[in-house]
């Protein structure tokens, strides 16, 4: 493809902005703790159940230790020394924390390091279950050819996990590489998981460890019958993020929807919660080999696509340096970017190229997920259809790797399996009419509506991070600097579960998962 004018100055200022943003929020997550990365910390030692109203224990250790205002110790710190005084196992010493009126909630009796060594072994065993998960998923996968690039990406949402189950497969013969089971509608703001399958689901399907596990032997079987490999995602975010991050690693997915700021902006989730479970749910998937998608699309559907576009480079800046500073590397990366310029703007298609050969250059090593127009669908079932196609053929013209294909009834109702066919029929058509197009087009006209909407975005995402720099993060959001949606340091939900680490804090997962040698 005909590259578009980037000055690396400038890029390289943009990333050194970023730096500096991620540094300030690094110096407080490395200060606290959350009650959902405590239950990540649980579930990665093997706690596990619900009691008699589907509350899981995870759920009901934490917010006791939470309630005694003792859990900036960390979970880690009780069930260790639970088992250096006795405890048969990890699962009765939670147990025990969780529904004895005789446990005793309070540290102490015990040092932090005895409790760590205590741990030892549990540490290790955690661990191994994301490096077995981690070789098996490589191991299957290797016995199928890749996908060409764009891979095809559609979703699965009908509420009830068998029927996605068969519906991914379906996928599959149709010629999808990717399918995501949408998650069931508001689940973000669950602060708790599920237990089991689910078959009830407004919107979408519930995200839990079993469901997972059902679509993951769904579209090992599709590949299996097909000769081509299935990728699995689904959703960590909201307020379950680093546990649903454990959960997907253990059960072999292949991607998952992680993104910085998403979930303050879109879900009105606190942003000191979003931040500190973001960066445990990163170190998770870092060890896992998981693709994150990050979700900078979603800031084009609450703001004008050409007068904010620069603010979807200046969050994938971010994002990257957020996801780097968990462990990833940029081949995980999987930013985001949207085709939502209203259509009937004149040389609205250019526009679009410009933006998506801008981010391909600029993000040379990523992934990039690349999303289908929404904001401007109708009912108009044909006019949708030639909409989704304009986008497919972008995505094939600059080189996309990831394409969540746009469905024709997007604005009417939850596709159906033909709408999801005719959409992989399209695709399978304009990348395959123009799969060389890109490299046919050896310039761009010098100082064109292309080049010069390049330069534009750049500039004006340099400026905006500079701004961020200065001001910090948390009052840029507050100003509305991203998707024209203004939030607070302290608003929000999940604020109450944000917890300072206490000096003797213990967490051995993540002291693991931090270390250097970790792959």
């Amino acid at each position: 493809m005909a590259r578009v004018p980037v000055d690396q100055a400038k890029v390289d200022a943009c990333r050194a902005c970023a730096a500096e943003v991620a540094d300030d929020v690094q110096h407080f997550i490395d200060r606290h703790t959350t009650v959902g990365v405590e239950r990540t910390v649980a579930r990665s030692y093997g706690v596990e159940g619900a009691d008699g109203e589907g509350t899981p224990l995870s759920n009901v250790l934490v917010d006791r230790l939470h309630k005694a205002g003792h859990l900036g110790h960390g979970v880690a710190y009780f069930l260790g020394r639970a088992l250096v005084e006795g405890a048969g196992s990890i699962q009765e010493a939670a147990e025990v924390l969780a529904y004895s009126e005789e446990a005793d909630l309070a540290p102490g009796r015990v040092s932090a390091a005895e409790a760590r060594g205590a741990l030892t072994q549990a540490t290790a065993a955690g661990l191994a279950r994301i490096d077995g998960a981690r070789e098996a998923r490589e191991a299957f996968k290797a016995r199928f050819p890749a996908g060409e690039l764009p891979l095809k990406y559609v979703i699965v949402a009908t509420g009830n996990i068998y029927d996605d189950a068969l519906q991914a497969k379906a996928a599959r013969y149709a010629g999808a590489d990717i399918v995501a089971v949408i998650r069931a509608t508001a689940q973000s703001l669950l602060d708790y998981v599920p237990e089991g399958p689910t078959t009830e689901g407004f919107g979408g399907t519930y995200a839990t460890q079993e469901n997972f596990r059902i679509i993951r032997q769904a579209a090992d079987q599709s590949a299996e019958e097909t000769g081509k490999y299935l990728a699995q995602t689904n959703y960590s975010s909201g307020l379950c993020m680093s546990e649903i991050a454990w959960m997907a690693a253990v059960e072999r997915l292949d991607m998952l929807l992680n993104d910085a700021m998403y979930g303050i902006l879109f879900r009105d989730i606190n942003m000191q919660r979003t931040f500190v479970d973001q960066y445990f749910s990163r170190r998770i998937i870092a060890r896992s080999g998981i693709v994150i998608n990050t979700g900078e699309d979603n800031y084009l559907t609450t703001a004008d696509a050409v007068e904010k576009a620069h603010t979807v480079l200046a969050s994938q800046f971010i994002n990257e340096a957020f996801a780097k500073r968990a462990g990833l590397v940029e081949e995980q990366m999987g930013l985001g970017h949207a085709f939502e310029i209203n259509p009937w703007l004149e040389d609205s298609f250019l526009f679009e190229v410009a933006q998506a050969q801008l981010v391909r250059q600029i993000f040379d090593r990523h992934p990039i997920k690349w999303m289908p127009p929404t904001k401007f669908k109708t009912g108009d079932i044909f006019h949708s259809h030639v909409h989704d196609a304009m986008f497919n053929l972008a995505g094939i013209m600059t080189g996309q790797s990831i394409e969540l294909l746009g469905m024709f009834s997007e604005a009417v109702h939850t596709p159906l399996l033909m709408d999801r066919y005719l959409s992989l029929k399209s695709a399978r058509y304009i990348f395959g009419a123009g799969r060389h197009l890109g490299e046919e087009i050896a310039q761009w006209k010098p100082g064109g509506i292309v080049e010069t909407r390049a330069r534009e975005v750049l500039d004006s995402a340099l400026e905006l991070l500079e701004e961020v720099r200065k001001e910090t993060i948390w009052d840029a959001i507050g100003r509305g600097a991203f998707g024209d949606v203004k939030r607070t340091r302290t608003g929000g939900k999940g604020f109450r579960g944000v917890v300072e680490r206490h000096a003797d804090y213990v967490n051995p997962i993540l002291e693991a998962l931090e270390r250097p040698e970790a792959p």
